[in-house]
């Protein structure tokens, strides 16, 4: 049988695809990931920005113990049975400032390809010219790309923590907006042309792209957008620099006047996306459904 090279492609991925075959001999990147799940702020005081997002949201604060002081999660929806969830976590920052902590992907399969994600990630990040992967440095799969930027994998779907119980710092569904899921979260790389390199090889090809930005979308909705930093005093940080979370529709002016009250900054608003600043200065949007 003569096969042209686009009858051995399409052979070859299907090859790869065979249930029979185990993960250590399938090809698991890019991931196969329903996108962005959670997120996490470290601030100084957890309490204080645990009351601004649940001024904000109109929600339910779970919380748990955690290295002596509490960790609380602001779900982004109704909690299933199962505990299948969205959620903003917010810990304590220890004297390391205010800042965006990493963003999770949830990943189809996890617990049985975990290894092999991670040893294929090693393959092709060496092959690349990224050098060494050290592999996950953290509980539940968190590692840091070439700018030091933390991500996550978890088992799809992404569930609230078992330890985390319901918290009364706050009372719930008393905020101003309905959340439904994380929208966005935007990282400032330091070279665009190696970032989009490397996060190809995780999540595939990129929606958009250009000289100084790039999208990719994922199958939840949900977006990952890299921007390439730009090298002038106090703006040329590496860093998740905002993130975005879907909101049911709401009064943009009474939102406005209640973010202030919370002791937050509205920096823009187009009707569509409104962004502000928390309590802490950390950088958000509301997206519209």
């Amino acid at each position: 049988m003569n096969l042209n090279r686009r009858d051995m492609v399409g052979m070859m991925a299907l090859l790869g695809t065979m249930p029979g075959l185990s993960y250590a001999e399938q090809r698991v990147l890019p991931l196969d990931t329903p996108g962005l799940d959670h997120l996490d702020v470290i601030v100084a005081d957890v309490e204080k920005s645990a009351r601004f997002y649940m001024g904000l949201f109109r929600t339910t604060l779970h919380a748990q113990p955690f290295q002596g002081g509490q960790r609380y999660f602001v779900l982004l929806g109704p909690l299933a049975e199962n505990r299948a969830v969205g959620y903003l976590a917010v810990g304590a920052s220890r004297g390391r400032g205010n800042y965006i902590g990493h963003f999770c992907t949830s990943v189809v399969n996890w617990r049985e390809s975990s290894a092999t994600v991670f040893a294929q990630m090693k393959q092709q990040f060496a092959a690349a010219g990224f050098g060494e992967f050290p592999g996950s440095t953290g509980v539940g799969g968190i590692f840091k790309d070439p700018d030091g930027i933390e991500i996550q994998f978890l088992p799809s779907p992404d569930t609230l923590v078992t330890a985390a119980v319901p918290s009364d710092l706050v009372p719930a569904q008393q905020g101003m907006i309905t959340p439904q899921r994380v929208d966005s979260a935007l990282l400032r790389v330091s070279s665009l042309k190696k970032a989009l390199q490397y996060y190809r090889m995780l999540y595939g090809k990129e929606r958009r792209s250009d000289a100084r930005s790039a999208e990719f979308a994922f199958r939840n909705g949900s977006r990952l957008l890299l921007e390439q930093t730009a090298y002038v005093y106090g703006q040329g940080q590496v860093q998740i620099a905002r993130f975005g979370i879907r909101v049911q529709p709401f009064d943009r002016a009474a939102a406005a006047e209640g973010i202030a009250r919370l002791g937050g900054k509205v920096l823009h608003d187009d009707g569509k996306v409104l962004r502000l600043q928390d309590v802490d200065g950390i950088e958000l949007e509301l997206v519209s459904a």
